[in-house]
């Protein structure tokens, strides 16, 4: 991949990732928000906007940053499976998609559908773990981007001893004297 791309593509990765981490934090207001309030409108009001980024901004955010990750992987040297904070990443990120889709997002839906149904706001049990194990595995995964732990795989110790050239010996000093 060359400069300009590799830079285009990291600048929309750290985006993407930024907007998904600081909309989980709005989430997490939010259900505190939700579940604290004394107020049913106040706690209908935070359901549903939870529910409005979740189905709105969530996934596309999710995908992108997906998407822009393997893509920064694949055409830089960082490689996908060659060191050990970029593998560790796709695995959280390719395991947050699916779960932002199928736990988070229904979850939000039956809690505004209860909230509507008898008035109740909802406990803290009902809307406080998602985002919070989101926000803590996407401060996770931003750490490890900036320290980079951990160092190669074995794929990556295997890729960087192939991909060299044979080391050269200095060549000898030539013996003689004039």
């Amino acid at each position: 991949m060359n400069r300009p791309a590799r830079r285009a593509f990291l600048v929309v990765h750290v985006t993407a990732s930024a907007s998904w981490l600081g909309l989980t934090l709005g989430l997490l207001g939010l259900a505190v928000t939700a579940s604290t309030t004394g107020s049913a409108a106040t706690a209908e009001a935070s359901v549903r906007a939870m529910r409005l980024f979740a189905d709105v901004l969530l996934l596309p955010l999710a995908f992108l940053t997906l998407l822009s990750g393997v893509l920064l992987a694949v055409g830089t040297p960082w490689g996908l499976a060659r060191h050990r904070w970029v593998w560790t990443k796709f695995w959280l990120t390719l395991a947050a998609t699916p779960a932002t889709a199928f736990a988070l997002r229904p979850g939000l839906h039956s809690a505004m559908s209860a909230l509507a149904a008898d008035g109740v706001p909802p406990g803290p049990g009902d809307l406080l773990p998602g985002p919070v194990v989101s926000l803590c595995a996407y401060v996770f995964m931003t750490a490890i981007s900036v320290l980079k732990p951990w160092g190669l795989t074995r794929r990556g110790r295997h890729h960087r001893t192939t991909a060299r050239p044979p080391a050269r010996r200095p060549a000898e000093p030539a013996s003689g004297t004039r």
